[in-house]
């Protein structure tokens, strides 16, 4: 890591410091022309990093490399969670689990207020999305083409959660609780303190999600040459409930009018307890019951994340010309436990108890420094460099007997994975306009060491490689309501730790999962042209896209004896995505509001090398036409009264061994203001049983189909009663494309 990225560093210093030698050189009219002002813009307190501010709370908002959406509005959000609010989000899809995909591709950075944070990695960030409370977020940021300002991390690009930040001077407070059937129910409370100097802020929720689940899975063993040896079902079943609970501080403190510090601290809390059950029923090609068990179980979930941060902030003259220096530490313990008692009657035979449990500890710390400079002409520069550690342990220790207190360990199921990774980066970036035009380009350069070490097999890999990731993005005015956009960026995919441990871990009675040392990360050439217009509260977008994919990871499923399914992980040669999205945002009467956005795209899969087409039902590549969309309408009769209907529909996806059906999911709401300070909502949530998970694969020895409905419908009651009444601080500006909010 060393000499080439710290030969980044100074090379991408030095370029800034030239090009500020030649703004110092070069006087500004403007500055010439009008004499020194105080800097009052130190003073606001706005969101950091990569958050933005703007002109109102809700509705859109756009950058030259990035869209932002309000979701204060989505009365979903009063009562549900963040996974419900990104249903709602133009290019978001979210499935049955929580997981996230953007334009129908998964691998999604999803940042908190700019920064990455562990609980949003790995096979967990599913559940932390469905239960982080969406009340405590104000905005969404969508970055389908980041440019070279983030890490390149995540092919489809990154989901930005910018948490609510009040802006009013004095003490201020809220305090929100909702309750729903099945004895669901959350609450939450907000305080904050703003004085000339000081601003402080802190807040707790907590969240209680009852969860049950059903489904069948269909299996069938073939020979390789189309002769079925086996068939068999799987009935499974489920119920439990989520708790979550979570609290925020934050602190910053201006030095001076230029200087300010700042501080943060975060700690949540998720536990799951469910009961699954198995029922398993194997017959032979004449029909012939060969197997049959009953597998009854317990898991137990609970993952804890702590993360605490500072940062220093000096302003230069004005906002525009500012260094900034965060540094964060997190710490997450991801602790799990299943627990089944298998009892065999075809052939009957004693039970046999299995117990897994898994102790995951993640360490990440970062160090990111970032310089920002005007330059001539309107010009702005933008340099920094970040340093992020991965330290992570996973360990899996299973046990094994005729019960629960005979139970000995088994080796077949223990197993101890170190993963370290050091990822060095340094990045410059230039807009400058021009007329009509406006243009970003930008060059990120990083260096990745890899080091791991599956301990119980004795098994080490170390790897390091340095990489390039060029940005560019163009914008064109047409009109002051209408703009063209291009865009271009090269993103990476890093596989997660979990897809790297080659010990296979189970996950459930008749699943197991073992990872791929060798795998590669998978890169991604992305690029995008956009139209958009804007005016007078209303906002239409179509942006044509182009993916090209190289070394993809996926998953790839085979059969192993006893009917379990072995999921690992491969490198795909080649996948193509295309696709044109459309928004549009309006008024159809002074009170009827809607929000409308569909995604038509195409995804071609290519299995022709690595011999994968030997694992596959098919040779060369294969392709779909899928869509996918919402709706949204907003009735305001009066007031203080307002009735809300929303519909998503889950695109079609396609995967290397099959498909996943398309899904939909709807809510409805009613939002009563009682006073400013007092508002009521009642929201019903997938009224029409909507959501599943079907899902078909297929393979020269292998063809199975699962069937599973979660079940979510529910109607919730909240309340949310705010608190303070000092003075709004001034507006704020903004960068919203033309006409009024």
């Amino acid at each position: 890591m060393g000499y080439r990225t710290g030969g980044v560093l100074a090379a991408v210093l030095a370029a800034s410091a030239l090009t500020a030698q030649a703004q110092e050189k070069i006087p500004d009219k403007t500055e010439s022309q009008a004499p020194a002002k105080p800097d009052a813009a130190a003073k606001p307190r706005t969101v950091e990093g990569v958050t933005v501010t703007g002109a109102s709370q809700n509705g859109f908002r756009s950058e030259i490399d990035r869209k932002s959406y309000g979701i204060a509005s989505d009365l979903a959000t009063t009562t549900g969670s963040v996974s419900d609010a990104l249903r709602n989000i133009p290019s978001v899809e979210v499935d049955p689990q929580g997981n996230v995909s953007l334009r129908g591709d998964s691998n999604v950075t999803i940042l908190l207020d700019g920064k990455p944070s562990g609980q949003f990695k790995g096979a967990s960030a599913g559940q932390a999305l469905q239960a982080l409370p969406a009340d405590s977020i104000e905005r969404v940021e969508v970055i389908t083409n980041p440019s070279a300002e983030f890490s390149p991390e995540g092919t489809a690009g990154i989901i930005n959660l910018i948490s609510k930040k009040t802006r009013k001077a004095g003490a201020t407070g809220s305090m929100r609780v909702s309750l729903g059937n099945h004895g669901r129910k959350q609450a939450g409370i907000t305080a904050a303190y703003n004085s000339e100097k000081l601003a402080l802020s802190a807040d707790a929720n907590g969240r209680y999600d009852p969860q049950s689940a059903g489904g069948l899975d269909t299996r069938q063993i073939l020979d390789g040459q189309g002769h079925v040896l086996s068939t068999s079902q799987t009935r499974n079943l489920g119920s439990g409930h989520l708790d979550r609970w979570g609290a925020h501080a934050s602190a910053d403190y201006d030095l001076d009018a230029h200087t300010r510090i700042g501080a943060d601290i975060r700690f949540s809390h998720i536990d799951i307890d469910q009961g699954p059950e198995a029922i398993f029923q194997a017959q032979d090609p004449s029909g012939v019951i060969t197997q049959a068990f009953d597998e009854p179980g317990r898991l137990n979930f609970g993952l804890g994340d702590g993360a605490v941060q500072a940062n220093f902030r000096h302003s230069f003259g004005g906002d525009d010309h500012t260094l900034t220096v965060n540094l964060s530490r997190e710490h997450i313990d991801d602790v799990r436990n299943q627990a089944f008692n298998q009892i065999a009657t075809v052939p009957a035979g004693p039970a046999v108890f299995t117990d897994l449990a898994t102790r995951n500890a993640q360490n990440q710390s970062e160090l990111k420094v970032d310089y920002v400079r005007p330059m001539p002409a309107q010009g702005k520069l933008k340099a920094g460099y970040d340093l992020r550690l991965d330290d992570n342990r996973y360990d899996n220790e299973g046990l094994i007997g005729a019960s629960a207190d005979t139970a000995r360990p088994d080796a077949t199921r223990s197993n101890l994975f170190l993963y370290k990774q050091t990822v060095a980066a340094a990045y410059l970036t230039y807009e400058q306009p021009a007329g009509d035009w406006t243009v970003l380009g930008g060059l990120r350069l990083e260096n990745v060491d890899l080091a791991l070490n599956q301990v119980t097999t004795a098994q080490v890999h170390d790897t390091s490689y340095f990489r390039a990731y060029p940005s560019l993005h163009l914008n064109y005015k047409l009109s002051d309501a209408q703009q063209l956009s291009l865009s271009y960026s090269r993103r990476v995919q890093r596989p997660q730790p979990e897809d790297l441990n080659p010990f296979p871990v189970s996950f459930g009675p008749l699943s197991f999962q073992a990872g791929n040392p060798d795998l590669q990360p998978q890169t991604t050439d992305s690029f995008e042209a956009g139209y958009q217009y804007r005016a007078a509260g209303t906002f239409y977008l179509a942006t044509l896209y182009y993916r090209r994919n190289e070394h993809g990871v996926t998953s790839v499923v085979t059969a192993e004896p006893g009917g379990v399914l072995l999921t690992t992980q491969e490198n795909l040669s080649d996948s193509k995505a295309a696709g044109l999205e459309l928004v549009a945002n309006g008024h159809l009467t002074k009170t009827l509001s809607y929000s409308l956005s569909t995604n038509l795209y195409w995804n071609e899969i290519e299995a022709e090398s690595g011999g994968l087409q030997q694992l596959l039902d098919f040779a060369g590549r294969r392709s779909a036409f899928e869509v996918g969309g919402r709706a949204s309408l907003t009735w305001q009769p009066t007031a203080n009264d307002t009735f809300q209907a929303n519909t998503n529909l889950n695109a079609k996806r396609l995967t290397p061994q099959g498909f996943v059906e398309p899904f939909a999911i709807s809510y409805f709401g009613y939002r009563h203001k009682f006073s400013d300070a007092l508002f009521g909502v009642v929201t019903i949530q997938d009224p029409f049983q909507g959501v599943r998970f079907r899902q078909t694969s297929s393979t020269p020895i292998l063809r199975d189909h699962s069937d599973g409905h979660v079940h979510i419908r529910g109607i919730f009651f909240g309340v949310t009663r705010n608190f303070g009444t000092g003075p709004k601080k001034p507006r704020e500006p903004g960068f919203d494309f033309g006409g009024a909010d």
